[in-house]
């Protein structure tokens, strides 16, 4: 192609982008979200065709021969990319373009499943990165061609359906599965367990620097649950970093255990909710509840009542037109701590697809509301994030249970169709029937423990062993 065809179409491109622009002046809600959904479309095609054009000049060796060592370091002065970026487009090169052998012959690409999908644009570039380095992994190279080949086929029809994170998460799951074997055993000595503490003051001015290491995993992850108890948001409007949240947790759960003596217990989390007292007029009860009014907050609206008693213990206080209380109802919808650790082994934090929230941060929702005659069991409750928990109780995204896992099912303008989600931990691979926690809490050995059975990998991922 020439310079002067390769400039017509940048001038064809150009005009096409402004005419869509343009389209957006006074679009509706509607076609602003088609504006952007098109603007998805554009970039993976010009991603496409990048990758493609890249893989035709290192063929050529265009920047070796400019002096350049590798292509990525040339794309950054070129582009003004980034060196991720710039490396990002070279595995995509190397990985869904076809090849060709010394003697001529024309060689598939590496990855056949991703690039077909990539070239189609149902994927991102940054799909096709994760799926190349999930298949670049010592546990992929241990698999058996045949097995690997199988693997990135999956692996690239899944990238149409996830997040990025969400595909590596479930790619190396799969392969993890599927390397049988494991490493080769390692006769070398291990490395020693550290497990220290350096409090070090400042010699010149107030204050000083703790510094640690745990090898002790357990011993890591109970300072941890402390410290992710005392150190989340405390509202919306929070503006400290996260390290100075941290460093201020600390700081409070020591004064907590000075002032309560050697045998003080740091504040639970996780486990009991708060109460929470509800004023409502029997005018407005009998309107189902349009509004209420809590301890502190004030007046509050019937999403956000609904949203904060889903897992707290609510005492409806109903007065009549006298302001006398007629009836003090009991905490009826207040879930279980041994309940609440069954969602926990289930849903293990934010079931919302592509939430990363811990446990310690989420409220239990109930799919078919409490006040619908919707049943305080696991079969009925989901873990959800604050802001997640918010989502739900406005129209748009629904929740509900199928095959005793939670699946979210998005708004008809993120997704017509209204595909049901879940998150990839939860997606079974085709092959045997996973156990449920909710059968694991079922069973003989977990009643027996007081506690929650987890399934392990084979019902996890559903597959049989080689």
């Amino acid at each position: 192609m020439s310079t002067g065809r390769v400039a017509a179409a940048h001038d064809r491109l150009i005009e096409a982008v402004e005419e869509l622009r343009a389209a957006t002046l006074g679009a509706s809600d509607t076609e602003q979200i088609n504006v952007l959904i098109a603007c998805e479309a554009a970039r993976r095609r010009l991603d496409n065709l990048s990758v493609g054009v890249l893989a035709g000049a290192e063929r050529r060796d265009v920047f070796t021969s400019r002096g350049y060592k590798n292509s990525a370091s040339a794309l950054s002065d070129l582009l003004g990319w980034e060196r991720f970026e710039a490396r990002r487009h070279v595995m995509a090169a190397e990985n869904v373009v076809g090849r060709t052998a010394l003697d001529g012959t024309v060689l598939p690409p590496r990855l056949p499943a991703t690039a077909e999908v990539f070239d189609a644009g149902r994927t991102s570039l940054r799909h096709v990165e994760v799926v190349a380095k999930v298949l670049a992994t010592r546990a992929a190279e241990r698999l058996t061609p045949e097995v690997w080949s199988a693997a990135e086929a999956q692996i690239g029809a899944k990238s149409c359906e996830y997040t990025p994170n969400e595909l590596q998460v479930w790619g190396t799951a799969l392969v993890e599965k599927l390397d049988q074997d494991g490493p080769e055993p390692d006769d070398d000595r291990p490395e020693p367990e550290v497990n220290e503490l350096r409090i070090v003051r400042h010699r010149n001015r107030p204050g000083g620097k703790i510094t640690g290491r745990f090898d002790d995993a357990a011993m890591f992850d109970t300072i941890a649950t402390v410290i992710d108890a005392k150190s989340k948001p405390t509202s919306s409007d929070e503006t400290r970093e996260p390290a100075q949240r941290q460093a201020e947790a600390l700081a409070e759960v020591c004064a907590y255990a000075l002032s309560h003596g050697p045998a003080g217990l740091v504040p639970e989390t996780g486990g009991r909710r708060p109460q929470i007292s509800v004023i409502i007029s029997l005018e407005d009860l009998e309107k189902r509840a349009k509004t209420g009014m809590l301890d502190f907050g004030g007046r509050t609206s019937a999403e956000t009542l609904r949203m904060m008693a889903c897992d707290s213990a609510v005492i409806p206080i109903v007065f009549d037109g006298k302001g006398q209380p007629l009836d003090v109802g009991r905490a009826t919808r207040t879930i279980p701590d041994g309940l609440r650790r069954a969602v926990i082994a289930r849903d293990r934090g934010c079931a919302h697809p592509g939430c990363d929230r811990p446990p310690s941060w989420c409220e239990v929702h109930h799919v078919i509301p409490w006040e619908e005659h919707g049943e305080t069991k696991i079969d009925n409750l989901v873990m959800l994030c604050r802001q997640h928990h918010r989502l739900i109780h406005h129209p748009g995204w629904d929740v509900r249970i199928r095959d005793g896992l939670p699946e979210f099912l998005p708004p008809a303008w993120i997704d017509p169709s209204r595909t049901p989600r879940r998150q990839p931990a939860m997606i079974s691979i085709p092959g045997q029937r996973r156990e449920t926690p909710s059968d694991a809490t079922r069973s003989e050995p977990a009643r027996r423990s007081g506690g929650v059975r987890v399934a392990n990998l084979d019902d996890l991922f559903g597959l049989q062993r080689r």
